[in-house]
């Protein structure tokens, strides 16, 4: 198929292979955290919290791409199996920084393990170089965008 006013190539466009790429890593990952009770987003909420801890809901819901609302339901799901612990009451504002427990530091070790074999085997085919290089040039994607709806508000 030719780039046209219709539409353009899928086969060379890089952002629906970009889309396509991210969806079939979604999956794996949801294939390997099934089996220990968790989802992408419960895994990147415990990730984030483990190299950012006292993050708020807010921040959480950020980094992980959902909706304040839905880290709020994780948040308190994750309160009560004992992997997170928030304050009762907001030191200032009503921001409750949310930790990990020791327990949700286990849990994520096991999660952590699995998530890193699902990346090497997406990245396999490629040398340090290659791979170097992809980070490289998804920063700079990110960025890009960042900028343009940055400088369009």
């Amino acid at each position: 198929m030719s780039q046209d006013a219709a539409g353009i190539d899928l086969d060379t466009s890089l952002g629906y292979l970009l889309k396509e790429a991210s969806s079939a890593l979604r999956v794996a990952m949801e294939a390997v955290l099934k089996p220990l009770g968790m989802t992408v987003t419960h895994y990147s909420c415990l990730e984030l919290l483990a190299q950012r801890p006292g993050l708020s809901n807010s921040e959480l819901a950020r980094g992980t791409f959902v909706t304040r609302q839905s880290m709020n339901v994780l948040l308190q799901a994750l309160e009560r199996d004992g992997s997170v612990t928030r304050p009762a009451e907001a030191a200032v504002g009503k921001v409750l920084p949310a930790s990990l427990t020791p327990l949700g530091r286990r849990r994520l070790a096991k999660a952590s393990a699995a998530v890193r074999s699902v990346e090497e085997r997406m990245l396999s085919g490629m040398t340090p170089d290659e791979r170097a290089s992809a980070v490289r040039m998804l920063r700079g994607m990110v960025v890009s965008l960042r900028d343009d709806r940055e400088a369009g508000s």
